[in-house]
């Protein structure tokens, strides 16, 4: 398995290309990341998205053109992506798109690898973190940064759920499971149990 970062966007969002021997899927559609792909010669048969911020969706309508499926929590929304508030705040438009299937939680096979799915809301409504065992990593979206947490102060915006979401799933795993978030660098469960001051 080989995972690759590209961040592009307005707020410098990150989504993951994964490949396997079987498929190579997407976590998350940041501005130009269908671009990339394409100069990279790769293709990519889904994409899971962690949530539908309008920072981590809008290259979806272009993936799809591709011939990609999209897969997510909820159906697009202009709420999930914060288009119905967004007036005013300079927002980009995001192309209206489809979700072709509903994601819930728990363990799934995504081309061969076996990824386990887990719900944590708090940063927005329809918060998705998956979990990749034999690669030891979990995509965080942006639930967990390193030495930080989601910001909730927007619309379905809950610390309280949050941080329930975060222990309960996250801190649970391996210390030394890789933290692929949606925006900086990585880092792992063990350094930001030991020193993330929303968590100790």
């Amino acid at each position: 398995m080989r995972i690759t970062k590209f961040t592009g966007g307005m707020v410098q969002t990150n989504g993951y290309l994964v490949e396997t021997p079987e498929g190579n899927f997407l976590v998350d559609a940041p501005d130009g990341i269908a671009e990339w792909l394409e100069g990279r010669g790769v293709r990519v048969d889904a994409l899971y998205l962690t949530h539908q911020h309008y920072d981590h969706v809008e290259d979806v309508a272009a993936l799809r053109m591709r011939g990609v499926k999209v897969f997510a929590w909820a159906d697009y929304s202009k709420d999930l992506t914060l288009e119905a508030f967004g007036a005013g705040w300079g927002l980009p438009a995001v192309v209206p798109y489809e979700v072709d299937a509903l994601v819930a939680e728990g363990e799934k096979e995504m081309f061969g690898t076996k990824v386990k799915v887990s719900h944590v809301p708090g940063h927005s409504a329809d918060s998705l973190t998956f979990y990749i065992p034999e690669a030891g990593v979990v995509f965080a979206g942006d639930a967990l940064f390193a030495g930080s947490v989601g910001r909730c102060d927007l619309p379905g915006g809950s610390f309280e759920l949050l941080l329930a979401g975060i222990k309960r799933e996250l801190l649970c795993l391996p210390d030394e499971t890789r933290v692929f978030s949606g925006h900086g660098g990585d880092t792992s469960i063990g350094h930001e149990k030991a020193t993330n001051g929303y968590l100790v």
